[in-house]
C-alpha cells in the first residue's frame, strides 16, 4: 500500500488514525497487529513507519500489491518472542472472546471494534455496547494479572479502579467498563490531592493484609531483591553502554546498595501492593477531585515509594512538591513514627535502579523489531540512579 500521511503527532503506538485509514481504503474493518520498522523519528514518535496489518473481512477488491521483498519477508517471519496479539490468530481470537464475553453479559457489541493502540506491551481496543463502551486490552506473558491486582484495590476502595467485566489471565486479557473522563496530564492540585493520600490509604491497608511477602501470583521487587539483579544489569548490555567512568560509579552504587535499602528500612514504611506506573497518564478523572487508577500492568510487591516518586518525572516542579508532601502527610498518619519524605530522598536511586532492571526484562522478552520501544532505557535509567544518588549522598 503506498505510503501516507497521519494527521497530527501520534506516537508510534497510536494506531487508531492508521487502522481507520486503513479500513477506509480497504472497505473492511482493519487492525495493525505490529510495528515493522522505522525510518527516521524519535522518541516513539514521526518517521516513515511500517506496520504489519489485517484486514478483518476480505475486502470488495483486491488493494494495489507488489510482491514482498525478501526483507519484508524476513520481517513476516513468525518469531517466538511475538505477542500473540501481534498475530492474526491471536487478535481474532481476542476479539471473539470479547465478543463471547460481553454477550454472556447481555452487553453485546453494536457495532465496530475501535483498535485505539497496539504495541510490545500490550493492545488496546474500544467495544461500543448499548450501556457504553467497553475497553479490551491484551496484554504479555510477562505482564501480571491486572484483574487480580484490580482486585486486590477494589476490596479497599471500589471506586478508585475500573470495573473488570470479564478476565482470561492465561491469555493476559481483560475487558474493563468505560471510566468516564480524561487522562491525568498536566494534573491540577485537587487531582493530586485527590490521587495521591488515597493511594496510600489503599496500600496501607493491603500492607496489613500482606505482611512480608506478595500474594500469589505478584512479583516480588523488595529493595532487598534489588542487589543481585542490579549486578547482574551491570554485567550485561546495559552496562556496556556507559562509559568507564560511569561503570565504576554504578559499581560503587550497587556495592553501596545494601547500606541505602536499611537505611530505607528504618524509615518504617511497609511494603504492599504497588501499582508499578503511578505517573499522573494511569489517572483518569471527570471530576475535579475523583480519581480512578488505570493500567495495573506493572503491579508489584515492594516499597511504596516507588510509586509516591513516579509523579515527579511527569508533573512540574510545584505540582511535584505538592505530590511529595501530600504522600507524605498520608503516610505520617497511617504509619505513626515513619519518616516518608526521606524514604522519598533514599530510595529515587532504588526506584531508578529497578527501571533498569525492568527495562532489560522488556528487552530481553521482546522480538528485535520491538526494541527500538526501549533501546537505552536501562542504560539511561542506571544515569539516573547515579544521579539521584549523588543528589542523595
Amino acid at each position: 500500500m503506498s505510503p501516507f500521511t497521519v494527521a497530527g503527532r501520534p506516537r508510534w503506538h497510536d494506531v487508531q488514525p492508521v487502522a481507520a485509514r486503513l479500513a477506509a481504503v480497504l472497505g473492511v474493518p482493519t487492525v495493525v497487529l505490529r510495528l515493522l520498522d522505522v525510518e527516521g523519528g524519535a522518541d516513539g514518535r514521526g518517521g516513515r513507519v511500517r506496520y504489519h496489518a489485517l484486514a478483518l473481512r476480505e475486502p470488495a477488491s483486491d488493494p494495489v500489491t507488489r510482491p514482498s521483498t525478501a526483507e519484508e519477508s524476513a520481517l513476516l517471519a513468525p518469531h517466538p518472542r511475538r505477542a500473540g496479539y501481534a498475530t492474526a490468530a491471536g487478535v481474532l481470537a481476542a476479539l471473539t472472546w470479547a465478543e463471547q464475553a460481553l454477550a454472556v453479559l447481555h452487553r453485546p457489541v453494536l457495532g465496530p471494534v475501535e483498535q485505539v493502540k497496539t504495541w510490545n506491551l500490550a493492545g488496546l481496543f474500544r467495544l461500543p455496547t448499548a450501556a457504553g463502551p467497553v475497553w479490551l486490552k491484551t496484554g504479555r506473558d510477562f505482564a501480571v494479572d491486572e484483574a487480580e491486582v484490580i482486585g486486590h484495590y477494589a476490596s479497599v476502595d471500589p471506586h478508585f479502579v475500573p470495573v473488570v467485566l470479564a478476565a482470561d489471565p492465561a491469555r493476559r486479557l481483560l475487558l474493563l467498563d468505560h471510566v468516564p473522563g480524561a487522562d491525568c496530564w498536566g494534573p491540577s492540585a485537587e487531582l493530586v490531592e485527590a490521587a495521591v493520600p488515597r493511594l496510600a490509604r489503599v496500600q496501607a491497608a493491603l500492607a496489613a493484609r500482606f505482611p512480608d511477602r506478595p500474594p500469589a501470583g505478584l512479583p516480588n521487587r523488595s529493595p532487598r531483591l534489588l542487589p543481585a539483579v542490579a549486578r547482574a544489569l551491570l554485567d550485561g548490555p546495559a552496562g556496556a553502554e556507559l562509559t568507564p567512568q560511569e561503570r565504576t560509579r554504578a559499581a560503587e552504587l550497587v556495592d553501596r546498595l545494601p547500606e541505602l535499602i536499611e537505611r530505607l528500612a528504618a524509615c518504617g514504611l511497609p511494603e504492599t501492593v504497588l501499582h508499578g506506573d503511578f505517573h499522573p497518564g494511569n489517572w483518569r478523572s471527570a471530576e475535579p477531585d475523583a480519581v480512578v487508577l488505570v493500567d495495573f500492568a506493572d503491579s508489584c510487591y515492594g516499597h511504596p515509594a516507588v510509586d509516591g516518586l513516579r509523579p515527579k518525572d511527569f508533573t512540574s516542579a510545584e505540582r511535584w512538591s505538592q505530590a511529595a508532601e501530600a504522600w507524605s502527610a498520608a503516610w505520617r498518619a497511617l504509619a505513626p513514627g515513619c519518616d516518608p519524605a526521606t524514604a522519598l530522598r533514599l530510595a529515587e536511586p532504588l526506584v531508578h535502579l529497578g527501571y533498569a532492571v525492568r527495562y532489560q526484562e522488556f528487552l530481553d522478552r521482546i522480538e528485535p523489531s520491538e526494541e527500538r520501544y526501549h533501546a537505552g532505557d536501562p542504560a539511561a535509567e542506571l544515569r539516573a540512579a547515579l544521579a539521584a544518588f549523588e543528589r542523595s549522598a
